[in-house]
Parts: C-alpha cells; structure tokens; sequence
C-alpha cells in the first residue's frame, strides 16, 4: 500500500533516495535501475502515471530486454500511452548513443589481424537492424582501416551490393583489400547461395585491381560467420 502511495504522487513528491536523478546524484548510475534511468531520459509523466511508470511500460514493450528495446521503431515506442514522438526519439536516441559506445574505438586498431576484430564492431553496430544493410571496410597493405561505407540498406530478407561501387570507392582510397560485411536480422548466420554468389563476383573483379577481398563477415544477434574461417575465400 505505501508503495502505491509513493506511485501515485509526482516524481518531486517522493523521498530524495526514491528520485532517480537525486539518486544518480548521490549514489552515481550504477546504482539506478533500468527503468529509473529510462525514467531520467522521459523527464516527466502524465496525471496517472509517473515517468519511472511510463519507464516501465516502455521496458516491458521490449520484453525486459534491452536488447529487444534497441529494436522497437519510433511507432512502437509511442504505444505506451504518454509515450509521445519528442520522448520516442529521446529514447531512440539514448539507445543509438548506446550502440555507437560499445563499437567505439574497434575500426581505430591500427591493424585487423582476425575476424573477430571486425565482428565485435559489426556486431554492435548492426545487430538491431530489422533490415539487411551491406558494408565495405577498406584497408591498406598494412591491413589498417582507411575507411568503412555503407554500401546498401536492403528490405527484411536481403539487400544489393553493388560490386562497381565497392571497388570504385577502394580505387579511390587507394585501398589494397576489402572485407565485405552485411547482417542477417533473421538470425541465421549461414551464406545465402546470393552471399556466396556476390563474394566470388566481388573477388574476381577485385583482383583484376589487385585488390584482395580478405573477408565476407555476416552478423546477427547470434554470433557472427567468417567466409576466410570457413575456408570459402
């Protein structure tokens, strides 16, 4: 009963310990639960619900996982009823942040020596795309990264890379090798026929450029599949 009390006031009207930015203030981040800090991210609620309720909501839209969260579109967010567009954004943009934090820092190595130098970035960077997206990371003879592209954004089964705008950009960077990369939403990791297709399409045009394509990396939420580890290079 007191609990439902302290829910029922405004977020103001709780003890200083029970506020989530005056307990990040006290007692630092790590202590906040998931939904207090969601609750800091949607600021305010509405007359029935307060902020860290609406968190709550929006937590369980995701199943509890914010995994599943980083997925849900700006329509999806905005189901939670006091959930509006300028606090679905707020939200998506925490979890983009998110995603771009835990794959900063991968494509500074000086060298890629493996595939799961690559796949770490990939990974975090594409795991929550409901569509397929193709990209390029260029390197010099040194195996360092000059620069990665976006290549294509495909539908839920698939996308198209095309091969003349690959090599066309390694040209133009000067790159020795490529390493081609895409996602597979659906979770499976195994080569398309079209995947194994494209790699060998790429691979022949490259080495007419004496550009060597050292790698095809598929990612999803399960792990990550090398064609050079599998001995399909």
């Amino acid at each position: 009963m007191e609990n439902d009390k302290k829910n029922s006031l405004p977020i103001k009207s709780w003890s200083e310990d029970d506020r989530p930015r005056e307990k990040m203030l006290s007692k630092g981040a790590a202590a906040l639960s998931n939904s207090e800090l969601l609750a800091i991210l949607i600021n305010n609620g509405t007359r029935q619900r307060s902020a860290v309720d609406l968190a709550k909501d929006v937590l369980q839209l995701g199943s509890n996982n914010l995994d599943e969260l980083g997925r849900l579109s700006l329509k999806d967010l905005q189901k939670v009823k006091g959930i509006g567009i300028a606090k679905a954004i707020i939200i998506a943009a925490a979890l983009e942040l998110g995603r771009r934090r835990e794959s900063a820092g991968i494509l500074d190595k000086k060298h890629i020596k493996t595939s799961a130098d690559i796949a770490g970035y990939l990974r975090a960077s594409l795991k929550d795309s409901n569509h397929e997206v193709f990209v390029t990371i260029y390197l010099n003879q040194s195996n360092k990264i000059l620069d990665h592209k976006t290549i294509s954004i495909g539908g839920i089964t698939g996308t198209v890379a095309d091969t003349r705008l690959i090599l066309r950009s390694a040209l133009e960077m000067g790159a020795t090798a490529i390493i081609l990369c895409h996602n597979h939403p659906s979770g499976n990791l195994r080569p398309s026929n079209a995947d194994n297709v494209l790699t060998q399409k790429v691979k022949e045009a490259a080495a007419l450029m004496d550009i060597k394509v050292m790698d095809h990396i598929i990612v999803s939420n399960e792990g990550y599949y090398s064609f050079a580890d599998d001995g399909m290079l």
